[in-house]
């Protein structure tokens, strides 16, 4: 597992009137833990760095600026697929940058699926070689995060049905750049093909098209993928730094 060197920002997650509450929930009839726990001194390391994740399935999202499905992958082939899309705020619809007002927040929506997700007409489809996923370690970003708010998070739910309640994954900040790192433990249960997690951050920043900005790390080995992803501006921070 990669490890993490530049210190994160404490942030709290504030949209609408969610918030990340580590009380047991039901969901799916099973009993929902904290996922931020840690087990281990490089786990705890990370702990100390993380952003509050939120969690993506407590939000309601407005519309979408538009959606793109592309293969992660490497020389040795493709790894996974990567659907993002970009969503304005809760009550803007139609989502476009263009008469959107100023402080506008846009979600940045990462969908991975180690493997792909069986669909002919998108990402990786029939005749393209696809890796068996048996360990899926991080997804994160190799460009900074323009823009960034401080809010980003993961779909809890998804998380405990592809990991099983042991699931750990901790948002950290690298650099300038987002890292979700996550654990299963050793043995087991493991996040592994077919097995969609998704993933987001918010920016300030609208899209300005797809970018190589986005790897998934499995199996001890690193692929890049194109998702959305936002020009910087000078006058936009980032979080991150």
């Amino acid at each position: 597992m990669r490890t993490l060197s530049t210190a994160a920002l404490i942030a709290a997650f504030a949209l609408a009137a969610c918030s990340d509450d580590p009380t047991p929930r039901e969901v799916k009839d099973q009993e929902v833990t904290d996922l931020n726990r840690v087990d281990s001194d490089g786990e705890a390391v990370a702990a100390a760095k993380a952003l509050l994740a939120g969690d993506f399935t407590e939000f309601t999202l407005g519309g979408r600026i538009t959606e793109k499905t592309q293969a992660m992958r490497n020389s040795a082939g493709n790894f996974a697929d990567l659907r993002s899309f970009v969503a304005c705020p809760k009550g803007m619809d139609p989502c476009d940058p263009k008469t959107a007002p100023a402080g506008t927040v846009y979600t940045y929506v990462m969908v991975v699926y180690p493997g792909g997700d069986n669909d002919d007409d998108t990402g990786i489809g029939p005749g393209n070689t696809a890796s068996d996923i048996e360990r899926a370690t991080a997804f994160r970003m190799v460009m900074p995060a323009h823009g960034f708010t401080g809010n980003a998070g993961y779909a809890k739910p998804e998380a405990l049905a592809a990991i099983g309640p042991k699931a750990d994954v901790i948002v950290t900040c690298d650099a300038g750049k987002l890292v979700w790192t996550v654990s299963a433990g050793d043995g087991g249960n493991q996040w592994e093909q077919k097995e969609p997690l998704t993933f987001y951050w918010q920016s300030t920043l609208p899209p300005a098209g797809l970018a190589a900005a986005y790897a998934f790390d499995a199996d001890s080995t690193e692929a890049v993928g194109s998702g959305l992803y936002p020009t910087a501006r000078q006058d936009a921070k980032n979080a991150c730094v």
